[in-house]
């Protein structure tokens, strides 16, 4: 069987260890706060005390960090997954970064004889939960075909997209999207309220209408409109998303763009202390801005 090693039990994190345990694998799991291993540890996780002991005995690792600098550390600093990790072992880095933390990475451990695989993922919480991400992978190909069931386990779409990086990139392109989405239906729905317009109206008009968007319907339903927002996605990061989107933007050339003005509402929401709160509570600036409140009213 399989020896799978899952490094960073967060919100997405627990999920995917979960939904890897209910579909059969050996899963050891290690997490810097040991207290969140406990609930996988009761369904037949093991724990592992440290990166070492766990990358030393597993066949695949996977890694599902928050930060680029994050992943950089626990893969190639000391005591870290390329000190311990056996030749031919398979790493899956679920974490979204930018393409260039990602060849780094990838070359650091082909050197090792480790194969590196970017795997960012899209879905949120309940995606993780259902095992229906939508996963973006690049890297060496061999790899990712020894490692196509385990994805199969964890997500509904699954794409191999190229050499190392690839994956990574398209993760931020989605990441783009969803920043510059959020912050027009953020827009949109305050202006709307502000010109005296019902909150719950106007937006059943609008996902019936071209001004549709699937930011729109899970910002309004799951946390602006019940006023409820603890995070699926936090804002730092999409704020962190997003600058790397538009760092890429900036490698190719693009120039003048919608992802400035959204980095920079993102960066002015953490500002604000709302850094831990859901994405959609961005609104929550344009709403004090103008002096409304988006909420249903019947």
């Amino acid at each position: 069987m399989t020896r799978v090693g899952f490094i960073g039990l967060g919100v997405m994190g627990s999920r995917m260890a979960r939904c890897l345990l209910e579909a059969g694998f050996n899963v050891t799991v290690y997490n810097r706060t040991p207290e969140k291993a406990v609930p996988l540890v009761n369904l037949g996780a093991r724990q592992a005390a440290t990166v070492a002991e766990l990358a030393g005995g597993a066949d695949v690792i996977c890694t599902c960090l928050s930060m680029p600098d994050d992943v950089i550390n626990v893969y190639t600093g000391e005591g870290g997954i390329l000190d311990a990790a056996r030749p031919g072992t398979v790493c899956l880095d679920f974490t979204t970064v930018g393409p260039k933390t990602s060849r780094l990475v990838a070359e650091r451990a082909r050197q090792r004889g480790v194969a590196y695989l970017d795997a960012p993922v899209s879905g949120g919480p309940e995606g993780a939960e259902q095992g229906t991400l939508t996963m973006m992978v690049g890297g060496d190909q061999a790899a990712w075909e020894q490692v196509r069931p385990l994805l199969g386990a964890l997500g509904k779409t699954v794409e191999y997209l190229g050499e190392s990086g690839a994956g990574s990139a398209a993760k931020a392109i989605n990441q783009y999207l969803v920043a510059v989405h959020s912050v027009a239906a953020a827009e949109a729905m305050v202006a709307g309220v502000a010109y005296g317009l019902d909150a719950g109206k106007l937006y059943r008009l609008l996902k019936e209408s071209y001004g549709d968007s699937r930011m729109l319907r899970r910002h309004m339903e799951q946390f602006v409109l019940p006023r409820r927002f603890t995070p699926g996605g936090a804002v730092k990061y999409v704020h962190k998303d997003v600058r790397l989107a538009n760092e890429l933007m900036d490698e190719i050339g693009l120039g003048r763009r919608l992802g400035i003005p959204a980095e920079e509402a993102f960066a002015e929401a953490i500002a604000a202390g709302l850094a831990d709160l859901d994405m959609s509570a961005v609104i929550q600036l344009l709403e004090q801005r103008v002096g409304v409140v988006v909420k249903e009213t019947e």
